[in-house]
């Protein structure tokens, strides 16, 4: 395959990592028609994908090399550089000209040393980063933001049409990741507001259900937010985004400022709490800081229904 050579639904595709965007994303590939094969380190997460006709690789070495190209979406950089650049060894098992498609966020070094260490093989490389939560993602309405050579990124277009909504070529390496990072500056910040001002609403002596459904109709409430507030007022915190996730890109953002020497108190200050909520160790969403500033509050809440 050439680098500028448009991926068709034809195209032979691998998967490795099948958590909670993971594997809903390679189910919408699966059922846009693309053959496909899936790895896990959990065998169990293949089975679903197995049933529908997707074949499963006993390591990411042998997926890299039967396939046209790699996507993956992996919990953190120390997993990317496992698979790519260690033990995995998907850079040298994969034939050159295959594609690779990282949708894992992650630092934006970690990204550019990536795309160097594929080029070296031969390999284009694209760092796209994913934006959206797991019904999102059952629906094919992801956003993506793309880094890489932007000819690569226009050829994969025809997988991007089957997972997202939308998606933005943002520039050269690294800069898709970059950009999934101010987004989520945004969504954990903006997560944060909400729980205190839902908080002060509680105390204000506001009427629970009336302040939720109320505050979710208002112009200062992200589309992205809206939702949470919808679980949230029933006391359903199931994730769709764990808060573990939010705190691990907390952690990205803040390196990055850092980095750069860029003050950030509001996002320090919002991540402080998200890492508190995280820290009781139960996979929740991210939207738990409202049940925890709820609490901190001294609200009394209704038991759910």
């Amino acid at each position: 395959m050439l680098p500028v050579e448009k991926i068709t639904s034809g195209s032979r595709l691998g998967f490795i990592g099948l958590g909670y965007l993971g594997s809903r994303i390679a189910r919408r590939l699966v059922a846009a028609g693309f053959p496909m094969v899936v790895y896990d380190r959990d065998r169990t997460k293949t089975t679903g994908l197995a049933a529908l006709g997707a074949e499963v690789a006993g390591d990411p070495a042998r997926l890299a090399s039967e396939v046209d190209v790699v996507l993956s979406c992996l919990i953190d950089g120390a997993a990317v550089k496992t698979v790519y650049l260690g033990t995995g060894n998907v850079l040298r098992s994969a034939r050159p000209g295959t594609r690779i498609i990282e949708l894992s966020t992650i630092a934006p070094p970690t990204s550019r040393q990536l795309y160097q260490a594929a080029r070296e093989f031969g390999i284009p490389l694209l760092d796209v980063a994913v934006s959206g939560s797991t019904p999102s993602a059952e629906a094919g309405a992801l956003t993506l933001f793309g880094g890489g050579d932007r000819e690569v990124f226009e050829a994969a277009e025809p997988i991007f049409a089957a997972i997202a909504k939308q998606w933005f070529y943002m520039g050269s390496r690294g800069s898709g990741v970059a950009m999934k990072l101010v987004v989520n500056t945004l969504l954990g910040v903006g997560m944060q507001a909400i729980a205190e001002a839902v908080a002060l609403g509680s105390r204000l002596d506001l009427p629970r259900d009336l302040l939720f459904d109320t505050l979710a109709k208002t112009a200062v409430v992200a589309p992205a937010h809206t939702g949470k507030l919808a679980t949230a007022k029933k006391h359903d915190y199931s994730p769709q985004f764990p808060v573990r996730l939010m705190r691990k890109d907390f952690g990205l953002v803040l390196d990055a400022a850092t980095q750069f020497g860029l003050p950030m108190p509001v996002t320090e200050a919002a991540a402080a709490i998200n890492s508190a909520e995280a820290a009781a160790g139960s996979e929740e969403d991210f939207s738990a800081v409202i049940r925890l500033m709820e609490q901190l509050a001294e609200v009394e809440m209704p038991p759910a229904a």
